[in-house]
């Protein structure tokens, strides 16, 4: 048995790595494609696209891993089921458990290697990514939640921000002090504030309007500390979008905002995702093991092939869907992010149950 997982392994990572190939050239030249539209603004030439189109493959890398494990393992048993190696294998013992267990050996190296690249490698390489291009193209990342910016509740105060730029310094801050009644003591406004220290900025051309008994009050300085609970972590997720965070800052960043009663769902469904996606692997390759009694005269190697492409597709954009419904629905976060898992898990069961009936 272990002679059989050796050789499927082979053969199964062969046909991931050529899927991972195609896909990763059509993604990145979609990518160059894209980023050609806006080459030419201030310094962003031909070097910083080719950069950071090469940044943001790590990030493909991940988000393809189920497309390609399940296209690639396809590809490798029916080859072999052509080739009656599989009706060989079968025939001298193998039993379908033995199957199953062999696939999932296989694929437990890529779950490891899938979160791997969702915690340490795609995350950081998709902020260089978005701030190498900010940076050449002499921009600022600019607030949309609201025209007025983003807010955010830090403690007593509401903060209320227009622009960040890529190294997270702010610009042109509104920060409304309220005592424990939610009564308003003061308003300072600030043109930048940059991080010194973990909670800790220091604010540039301030002024500050306090409100008490007396009256009003306006105090100008051309510099003041401010402490906060922001810090660039926080920040950085104007930067890149949830799906490209890691579970970790996305942890930190639910709980931030749970803190402070905001609505978190969509953040915690991308952290469920995060969790349950490299789990997907073994589905998926669960998923690809009846694909094996086919052979050639039954729609031949490319008809499964295309369908395995057309199932691993249905996976990536129906789970985003279950997602974004999710996030608009206030569903369960765990049941938006394992959903597709759990439907092609079932799947893959019952065409299992299916074929060794036949």
């Amino acid at each position: 048995m272990n002679l059989l997982t050796r050789y499927l392994g082979r053969e199964i990572y062969l046909s991931i790595a050529l899927v991972f190939a195609a896909l990763i050239m059509l993604f990145a030249f979609l990518d160059l494609i894209h980023e050609l539209n806006v080459m030419g603004q201030d310094k962003y030439h031909m070097g910083y696209v080719l950069l950071f189109v090469a940044l943001t493959i790590p990030g493909h890398i991940y988000e393809l891993f189920p497309v390609a494990a399940l296209v690639g393992t396809i590809f490798a048993l029916v080859q072999m089921a052509a080739s009656s190696e599989l009706t060989i294998y079968r025939s001298s013992g193998a039993s379908l458990w033995q199957m199953i267990g062999a696939l999932f050996k296989i694929a437990l190296p890529l779950v490891i290697l899938s979160f791997v690249f969702s915690e340490f490698i795609a995350p950081p390489s998709e902020k260089m990514a978005q701030k190498l291009r900010l940076k050449a193209q002499n921009a600022q990342v600019s607030l949309k939640e609201f025209r007025s910016g983003v807010w955010v509740k830090d403690e007593h105060s509401f903060v209320n921000v227009k622009n960040v730029l890529p190294d997270t310094s702010l610009l042109n801050i509104d920060i409304y002090q309220f005592d424990e009644t939610y009564h308003l003591q003061a308003i300072t406004n600030a043109k930048r504030a940059n991080f010194v220290e973990q909670g800790l900025w220091q604010l540039e051309e301030v002024s500050e309007t306090r409100f008490d008994k007396q009256g009003t009050s306006v105090n100008t300085a051309q510099s003041q500390e401010w402490r906060s609970a922001l810090n660039p972590g926080l920040l950085n997720v104007l930067l890149v979008v949830p799906e490209q965070m890691s579970a970790y800052d996305l942890y930190l960043y639910t709980r931030h905002l749970q803190d402070n009663r905001q609505q978190s769902a969509r953040y915690e469904i991308a952290m469920w995702n995060k969790l349950v996606y490299p789990f997907a692997l073994m589905v998926m390759m669960l998923l690809a093991l009846p694909f094996a009694s086919y052979h050639r005269r039954a729609g031949g190697v490319g008809a499964m092939i295309f369908l395995g492409i057309v199932l691993g597709l249905v996976f990536h954009f129906v789970g985003r869907l279950f997602s974004s419904l999710g996030a608009l629905n206030d569903w369960q976060p765990f049941f938006s992010a394992s959903a597709m898992t759990a439907l092609f898990l079932l799947l893959g069961v019952l065409m299992l149950w299916w074929t060794e009936r036949r």
